[in-house]
């Protein structure tokens, strides 16, 4: 096909030129010339018109060929070919440029997918999670080493089996999820997660399982240590003295006669015994009510009500109520209740005015209920440790009065937050609720009832 191209491209300057060649031969036999300089001129015209039409296939052709060797080599894959020319006024010089543009783009092209590819691969085999990748018929096309260590078995043996033959076609059923099996390589708890990607437009799909076991463990053991260390706090707090005070009162009744004031002695001993014991019957009852806080019964609770029974409870100070629009949504009533009474008890002992009101907000999560509790006192001293359980700077104080509040917010899928005021002394509590988006639109906050 080339030489038939190159064909048409000779025929076709011979015949641009056959006319002046005509033309020069019918002179030159029809003028008063020997039969010898006829012959020797027609030979040398023939041999130049030829020439000619040689040169000019010649000066077309070869940017041809070097384009299409080009083509051929970027086809093949091999980028690193360019073309030379010697001009680039010329249309064929621009088309060659371009050409190699092409080339040197695809070139760099494929240098970053193969860096990509060798990072994807170099993050795949250092991250501890088993990552399986099968094709439209469930054959495995892609696995790393967590893959390989949880089925027991290298690549070589594993690549091209069904999803059926490795156990893991429940697996590849629905999204994320957790589950406990039993693989080769481990038993526990792992986390799921299957989803699909396309690779040369067939559909595939991607599974990871992470193993939940450890993590999960080593939770456990931090929650214990933090409740023996907590517990430990607590009972040699109690403890230590009712040791030392009943030895010393034993020490009393060994006396032999009893001293003068003795009864008055194991009186005050009994108090402080009995003092301490009831302290800590208050903490365990407090920790008891901390971990046994029943799941929300949702029903549709109006704010406005709520919110004049919770500052009702209040008799030490009166809390000034700043009005909102009115919102029903779906809580626990007994419970949000419960924490903005204890809102407002901790921003009446911080001192100062106390105010509560309550709006429209919106957050990442979707619209929500505001409600807030402001005072006036010196603020938080301690923000790093409000929702510690059991820490109190109060006397007397349990420390599960904030925690408490904010499970029953996480646990309507809400959450709660206090912050310094800025400007002013105080600081305000805000506790967001989940709200539906067709409810009220937002009115500003700010008028006194």
């Amino acid at each position: 096909m080339k030489l038939a191209h190159e064909r048409r491209i000779q025929l076709t300057a011979m015949a641009g030129g056959l006319p002046a060649i005509v033309t020069a031969l019918g002179i030159l036999w029809t003028g008063d010339y020997t039969s010898k300089v006829q012959w020797t001129l027609s030979s040398i015209i023939l041999v130049a018109w030829f020439a000619f039409a040689n040169s000019v296939r010649e000066l077309v052709a070869s940017p041809l060929r070097t384009v299409a060797n080009l083509l051929e080599a970027i086809r093949e894959g091999d980028y690193s070919i360019r073309g030379r020319t010697t001009s680039l006024d010329d249309s064929l010089g621009e088309v060659l440029e371009q050409v190699n543009a092409m080339g040197t783009t695809l070139q760099q092209q494929r240098l970053g997918a193969l860096e990509a590819t060798a990072l994807l691969r170099k993050v795949m085999e250092e991250i501890n999670v088993a990552i399986f990748a099968f094709d439209g018929e469930n054959k495995l096309r892609l696995v790393n080493k967590g893959a390989e260590a949880l089925l027991g078995r290298p690549v070589e043996r594993l690549l091209g089996e069904t999803a059926d033959s490795l156990g893991l076609e429940d697996c590849l059923k629905g999204e994320m999820r957790t589950m406990t099996r039993s693989f080769p390589g481990g038993t526990g708890r792992w986390g799921v997660s299957c989803s699909t990607f396309r690779e040369g437009g067939i559909p595939h799909q991607l599974l990871v399982l992470t193993d939940l076991t450890r993590p999960l463990r080593e939770e456990e053991l931090q929650a214990w240590q933090r409740i023996v260390r907590v517990l430990g706090h607590e009972l040699n707090n109690s403890l230590a003295p009712i040791k030392s005070i009943a030895g010393s009162l034993g020490n009393i009744v060994e006396r032999d006669p009893l001293p003068d004031d003795w009864k008055e002695d194991m009186r005050h001993g009994l108090n402080i015994i009995g003092s301490r014991a009831e302290s800590l019957q208050r903490f365990l009852s407090a920790y008891t009510r901390l971990a046994k806080l029943p799941s929300p019964t949702l029903a549709a609770t109006s704010i406005e009500p709520l919110v004049r029974r919770a500052t009702a409870m209040e008799l030490r100070k009166k809390v000034e109520i700043v009005s909102g629009p009115e919102f029903t949504i779906e809580a626990d009533a007994d419970q949000i209740e419960q924490v903005l009474i204890n809102l407002t008890k901790n921003a009446v002992e911080a001192g100062g005015d106390v105010r509560i009101g309550w709006g429209r907000t919106s957050v990442l999560a979707g619209p929500r209920l505001e409600i807030w509790i402001e005072d006036g006192g010196p603020g938080l001293s301690n923000t790093a440790n409000l929702f510690v359980p059991f820490f109190t700077t109060k006397p007397g104080g349990s420390g599960i009065g904030l925690v408490l509040c904010r499970q029953i917010a996480e646990a309507h899928g809400g959450t709660l937050e206090l912050k310094n005021n800025t400007g002013k002394p105080g600081c305000t509590a805000r506790l967001l609720l989940p709200l539906a988006s067709h409810d009220s639109p937002a009115i500003p906050i700010g008028v006194t009832v």
